[in-house]
């Protein structure tokens, strides 16, 4: 059986009324996130109203309304979760009773949020709300519980069509391998064709509602091989039934449907969460992944020195060492790139010892502050690593642009070609070493690169591209020998064009690698986020549409440089703080690497680079980078609810601070200007006020860090256990009175739960 989308069919969620819910929920597709969010939402809204006994007629109204709305979105809801059953025999059982349940849960809080079942208004206009709370909490988990169960059948289902559709494939596949005829190759080849491309919808569904990006990244690497696969199986197979007697063709053949086999297998333990063989995944570990932990691990002995070990941070750095041997013992790596790093790693474990050294008298003496000997040894360390991370990145990154600098002209696959054409198999035999030298080089760079990218899904597409020369090198040896064979045979030479650019399509593939890992490294990973994304012509500010774009001459651009380039430093402290982070997807954090995203882009239009070509893109981003300022604002507010008071002094200042400077930036950014001169200053003030937003920004993610981890550590910031998620949903509790139905978004849980289009649709 498939894996749900959910481990539990729970919803974590709490509130003063009492109403908690399992928290061990874990979605891991949007649609189902999507259907369940503003549905959590409106139930815990519904509950909270219960804490006040005495409600205006108005107020009673408007919950009833909600009320009624939620059974009603569950109605449709369960029509469509019915129809499904109707379809698929084997969940139709379990999908009724699940179904059953919602409908029961919906008619019971409608009737719990009925006003006719009140008592009669008292004097004052008000009545007394006698409903047994516990009630109205049973109802809410037995809905929640019940809408999820559906969702999980009917992700199952979706998971089962997938798998159906493998099936098919495969056993055409099979068909395909023991097919004798050309005849009989080209009908089974066509309906082959077809499933292919009814897999490839539904896993670039799958791939598209997946959360997690390292499993999307390795959807898209499978989904990939598959692709180009399809047409190197037609050509293998053609020639191999042209040429039945040739074992290089045989070998040539069999290559395509072996990886296609493996790739198939990997999309299924993708979507499923098992591994077919039954064997536990372990990921290779990469150095910038060890590095980062090693610099988090030292950085948390400023708030606590007792909460590691120094065993646990010397292996840490063993192990990383270890890893730069990769870099080391490569027979590619420059003598100075060697040298470097090796004195680097010796500097690495001498920093770490006179660390540990001045740790462990600090525990020794018991003083609760952290001295200025420990202060300076962590500095220290952390520096030393930063530089051993920029040589490594640095000795990958240029080999593997010298590399793609060398192959550009593909000169021995020209030379493959051209020898297999003539029948010279002296020739073919002395150009397939050097294509074997090429293939080595590049699996070897494609490894280092792996230590050096910066983010999970870059390195599964550094192994990709590994497994890709590794894989495809032996395939155009095998059908260089089948063309030296037969000179004369065109479908050996097509076939041989094919994997020659397959081969050349995976190194312009590894220059778009090369380019987004130095990307990630120089802090410009924004641009490819939707975030960075430049407004369309009159979507944001009407006024734009009427300006004309300007270009910066080149006084101009000089005299801005200079700002861009603090800004650019401020972009790198930034970076830094966030870094520091353990839990990267924490919305503090990806806003301010937004903001960081956003400024890194007006500094590169400072130099002339970048996506931002005129003024007038400068003047959008600005707009967007002060909106998003406003929302960091809003998020820091909601984490400063939750403080003690204490703590809230600092932090509340410096929030204020953004809030302002975001909105001068703002007002600055949609400010109508004609002519060069004041289109210039408003370059150069955006730039200034961006500038202003960066350095409160630099100020307050060490605050939030530093609080964020007293709370983790147990010392008591928080006021309550409430997450920010479930103080925003309790927000919508205090503006209940005199409010319509929308207020509580019940037109957005009706397109969600009645309008589920991935459900409607199987």
């Amino acid at each position: 059986m498939a894996t749900s989308p959910c481990s539990s069919s729970g919803v974590s969620s709490s509130s003063s009324s009492g109403f908690t819910m399992d928290s061990g929920l874990e979605i891991k597709t949007r649609s189902v996130e999507q259907t369940l969010v503003p549905l959590v939402s409106q139930i815990t809204t519904l509950i909270n109203h219960k804490d006040k006994p005495k409600k205006s007629d108005k107020t009673l109204q408007a919950i009833q309304r909600v009320g009624q709305a939620v059974n009603q979105a569950v109605g449709r809801f369960v029509t469509v979760g019915e129809a499904i059953a109707n379809e698929n025999r084997e969940l139709k059982e379990e999908m009724n009773v699940a179904c059953s349940e919602a409908k029961r849960a919906g008619e019971t809080i409608a009737q719990l949020t009925d006003v006719a079942s009140v008592d009669q208004p008292e004097s004052d206009g008000r009545v007394t709300i006698y409903t047994d709370k516990n009630a109205v909490v049973k109802a809410a988990r037995l809905l929640l519980s019940s809408v999820t169960k559906v969702l999980v059948l009917a992700d199952r289902i979706v998971i089962k069509q997938i798998i159906t559709s493998r099936n098919k494939v495969l056993t055409t596949m099979e068909h395909l391998e023991r097919v004798c005829s050309f005849q009989e190759f080209v009908q089974i080849f066509s309906q082959f064709g077809n499933e292919m491309v009814e897999f490839a919808h539904l896993t670039g569904d799958r791939q598209n509602d997946l959360k997690d990006e390292k499993k999307k990244a390795r959807m898209a690497a499978a989904r990939a091989v598959l692709e180009k696969c399809t047409m190197m199986l037609l050509t293998a197979s053609k020639t191999c039934l042209r040429h039945p007697d040739c074992e290089s063709a045989r070998i040539n053949k069999e290559g395509v449907f072996h990886r296609m086999r493996r790739a198939l297998e990997q999309v299924i333990e993708i979507v499923t969460d098992v591994r077919v063989n039954g064997e536990i995944e372990i990921a290779p570990i990469s150095i910038y992944t060890g590095i980062k932990e090693f610099k988090n691990k030292v950085e948390g002995l400023r708030e606590n020195f007792y909460f590691l070990s120094k065993e646990n941070l010397t292996t840490l750095l063993e192990l990383i060492l270890e890893h730069t041997e990769d870099f080391t013992d490569s027979a590619y790596t420059s003598h100075e790139y060697r040298e470097r790093i090796l004195e680097l790693s010796q500097q690495a474990k001498m920093e770490l010892e006179q660390l540990i050294s001045v740790w462990m008298q600090a525990q020794t003496q018991k003083t609760k502050e952290i001295t200025e000997d420990l202060e300076l040894a962590i500095l220290k360390t952390r520096q030393c690593m930063t530089e051993l991370r920029r040589e490594l990145h640095n000795a990958a990154t240029v080999l593997a642009a010298d590399q793609l600098k060398n192959h550009a002209d593909h000169m021995v696959l020209k030379a493959l070609k051209i020898a297999g054409s003539e029948g010279n198999l002296e020739a073919v035999a002395e150009y397939t070493f050097k294509l074997a030298e090429q293939k080595e080089q590049l699996v070897e760079t494609c490894r280092l690169l792996r230590h050096v990218s910066g983010t999970e899904p870059l390195e599964i597409t550094s192994i990709h591209a590994e497994d890709t020369f590794q894989v495809t090198g032996p395939q155009i040896i095998s059908a260089a020998e089948t063309l030296a064979l037969h000179p004369s045979s065109k479908i050996a030479k097509e076939n041989l064009e094919v994997f020659c650019e397959a081969w050349e399509s995976q190194l312009g593939d590894m220059s778009l690698l090369l380019r987004e890992i130095n990307d990630v490294f120089e802090g410009r990973r924004g641009e490819k986020r939707t975030y960075l994304s430049l407004p369309r012509p009159g979507k944001h500010n009407a006024n734009l549409k009427t300006l004309k774009p300007v270009k910066l001459d080149g006084e101009e651009q000089g005299k801005v440089a200079k700002l861009g380039l603090e800004l650019r430093l401020l972009t790198s402290d930034v970076d830094s703080e966030t870094e520091k982070w353990e839990d990267q997807e924490n919305e503090i954090v990806r806003h301010g690497q937004s903001l960081s995203s956003m400024a890194y882009s007006m500094y590169l239009f400072s130099r002339g680079e970048g996506l931002l070509k005129t003024t007038q893109d400068l003047f959008q981003q600005a707009e967007i980078f002060a909106a998003t300022g406003l929302k960091l604002s809003s998020l820091l507010h909601a984490f400063s609810n939750q403080l003690e008071d204490d703590d809230k002094p600092h932090l509340l200042l410096e929030i204020d601070k953004l809030i302002a400077r975001s909105q001068q930036l703002q007002l600055t950014a949609k400010a109508v200007v004609q002519g060069k001169n004041a289109t210039f200053t408003k370059v150069d003030t955006c730039i200034q006020k961006t500038k202003s937003v960066m350095i409160v920004l630099v100020q307050v993610l060490p605050i939030c860090c530093k609080l964020q981890r007293k709370c983790k550590s147990g010392n008591g910031c928080l006021r309550s256990p409430h997450t920010w998620r479930e103080n925003r949903m309790q927000t919508a509790e205090d503006s209940l009175d005199g409010k319509t139905a929308e207020a509580f978004g019940v037109r957005s849980l009706e397109h969600h739960v009645a309008n589920l289009t991935f459900l409607e649709s199987k």
